[in-house]
């Protein structure tokens, strides 16, 4: 297993409470190390925060399978029970889902069916994940699963990670130190979000994301 999450603390009390459970063969802090160690050791499951410095687990869960790793499979491990958290991550590939409430035993448990193929939820997560993707329609190569949020749904997962950071409250310069961009492209991606949510400040687009709990 690979352990991805920003806090040191906490991976070394994940490590310590799985024991002998599970083997751990590599950690990381952010988005392009996760990526780099998960290409390089193949682990069968990743275990991944949702929330990173550089961007979203859904960024390294798409990144992954972008590079042709199917047998790398993805169990999110946050906080966070927001919907939005759990669905972007879900839609990007992860196996499963659960929160930082979770027992030793249960999360062993999880990690283990996840990399047998199973699918794993915290029990309230569980329903509206079915309900977002139940009626999905998977009749065709253009099909599209159902909007959890629609307004949310609209954005690109880059642009749903310059949200999160402005809604942290970030400025520009620093949005782009965080993800490797230019402060244009910062700019752009702003506008466009704008353009979206029919907002005219980023005041508005601070609040907007904070309704929807992204900071």
């Amino acid at each position: 297993m690979v352990l991805v999450d920003d806090h040191g603390l906490f991976r070394s009390g994940v490590r310590s409470e799985l024991g002998r459970a599970v083997e751990v063969v590599g950690e990381a802090d952010d988005v392009a190390p996760a990526i780099e160690v998960i290409t390089s050791t193949q682990p069968d499951v990743v275990l991944l925060d949702v929330h990173l410095p550089g961007g979203g687990g859904a960024a390294v869960v798409a990144a992954i399978r972008e590079r042709g790793l199917p047998d790398v499979r993805f169990l999110a491990l946050s906080a966070s029970d927001a919907p939005e958290d759990v669905i972007a991550v879900i839609r990007a590939g992860a196996r499963g889902y659960v929160t930082k409430t979770i027992s030793t035993a249960e999360l062993a448990d999880a990690i283990r069916r996840v990399a047998s193929g199973d699918a794993v939820f915290s029990h309230r997560l569980a329903g509206f994940v079915l309900d977002a993707f139940a009626s999905a329609d998977t009749s065709g190569p253009d099909a599209v699963k159902p909007s959890f949020d629609p307004e949310l749904d609209q954005l690109t997962a880059r642009e749903r990670d310059v949200l999160r950071l402005i809604a942290q409250g970030y400025t520009y310069k620093e949005i782009a130190r965080e993800l490797y961009i230019s402060v244009k492209t910062v700019e752009s991606h702003v506008s466009s979000v704008l353009r979206k949510l029919q907002l005219s400040s980023r005041h508005q687009l601070t609040r907007w994301a904070a309704e929807r709990r992204l900071a």
